[in-house]
């Protein structure tokens, strides 16, 4: 048995695709004329070859492609091409060859008769719930163009504000590394050598020597334990935080921290606005724009604030009404969102309230990064000194008795 990629027409002139094991191809001839299906062509492919890439992962693909993908495939459409003729065309000049063959399916779904988003939501990994309902709102409004234009530019800001952020803890996250490496260099291989040195020599040792040497006894010795200990440490942690209690306990403790808090109110709230104004302004129901937004929140707390943010929509109540009665919001969410209700611009409303809690954490994160840079090189003065002070201190004693 082999298998064989076929395309076919029915009677009424729809074309299929697809893939079936056969003895050879007049075997596929014969099953697709029972099917009352006229084939167009037959190609044998490898099985081993397929099996082997059904176990390609369909991660790999960035989110710069994506943006791509998305912005050329807009251009295509508005410019009058086929949608069909489009996706072939970024299929062969894509270079990822994962983003490739999921390219390849999504064709072949749709030459089949599926819509842009019924093949797309089979590669969830990949083309998000948000991504696959703005497909299907600009599919059924006949604004599939204009959609992914403005999904397109929304991802580019979204990529661009992430690479700011991370970009902001890059320094302070290579001093603390360097620290460490350098704290765990010592204690593992230059600490036991002095210890040895001391014994020598007879030298009396202070009480932060004495600390010193201890630690670096423990982590010589037991450094498989260190490291099973933070393994257990790390799994329980993430096994507590899947689970629904653990998850919320995790969510406010998180929101509480004084400076990080604000820092993680102000990312998720530009997510939801974000999100939420791009849902509304591509003519999705409020309702199914909030199911789907509180469905990608990460924080279980307000996740819970749009579940009874819906609850109450769903009675009658205006959406600003239950945004104004939660702590969880601030003031100015409900006040415009109460505008846009008034005015009927809600999705202007809710992108302008995303761009001012991004630029909100982005000042936030500007003045972490800069209050923290003193702070760790003073933690690390303090621990050079101690370190410093803890080897010298031995042979200090040992010098003035002479």
């Amino acid at each position: 048995m082999a298998l064989f990629r076929y395309s076919a027409k029915d009677q009424e002139g729809r074309k299929f695709v697809g893939e079936v094991e056969a003895v050879d191809e007049r075997a596929v001839i014969v099953t697709l004329q029972k099917q009352e299906l006229v084939p167009i062509e037959v190609k044998r492919r490898s099985t081993n070859k397929a099996a082997f890439k059904n176990f390609i992962p369909t991660l790999g693909v960035s989110s710069s492609e994506i943006v791509d993908f998305t912005r050329q495939l807009s251009t295509m459409i508005s410019a009058g091409l086929p949608l069909t003729d489009a996706l072939v065309i970024l299929e062969k000049q894509t270079r990822n060859q994962n983003f490739a063959r999921v390219l390849g399916e999504v064709i072949a779904d749709v030459e089949g008769g599926s819509s842009l988003s019924q093949a797309l939501v089979k590669h969830n990994k990949i083309f998000d719930v948000i991504y696959v309902k703005l497909v299907e709102a600009g599919e059924t409004g006949g604004v599939l163009d204009k959609v992914l234009n403005k999904l397109a530019e929304t991802l580019e800001k979204d990529r661009e504000f992430k690479s700011k952020t991370r970009g902001a803890f890059i320094y302070p996250a290579i001093v603390v590394s360097v620290m460490v490496i350098v704290i765990i260099i010592m204690m593992i291989f230059v600490i036991p050598k002095l210890t040895t040195l001391y014994k020598e020599i007879g030298a009396s040792l202070p009480l932060p020597t004495k600390v010193l040497i201890a630690l670096s006894n423990f982590m010589v010795n037991f450094w498989w334990l260190m490291i099973a200990f933070g393994a257990v440490l790390v799994l329980a942690l993430r096994f507590y935080a899947k689970t629904e209690i653990g998850s919320a306990f995790l969510s406010k403790m998180f929101l509480s921290i004084p400076i990080w808090g604000k820092i993680r109110k102000s990312l998720i709230l530009a997510q939801f606005t974000r999100t939420l104004g791009l849902l509304i302004g591509a003519g999705i129901p409020i309702i199914t724009a909030l199911k789907v937004v509180a469905g990608i929140l990460a924080s279980p707390t307000y996740k819970e604030s749009i579940d009874f943010a819906i609850e109450r929509v769903e009675h009658g109540s205006p959406f600003y009404q239950p945004l104004a009665a939660n702590p969880a919001f601030p003031p100015i969410i409900a006040q415009m969102v109460r505008v846009g209700e008034e005015t009927g611009k809600m999705d202007d409303v809710l992108m302008r309230l995303s761009v001012y809690f991004e630029s909100e954490s982005e000042n936030l994160i500007r003045n972490l990064t800069v209050a923290l840079e003193p702070v760790i090189l003073v933690i690390l003065g303090v621990g050079v000194g101690v370190l410093v002070l803890s080897v010298i201190l031995p042979i200090y004693n040992l010098t003035a008795q002479f």
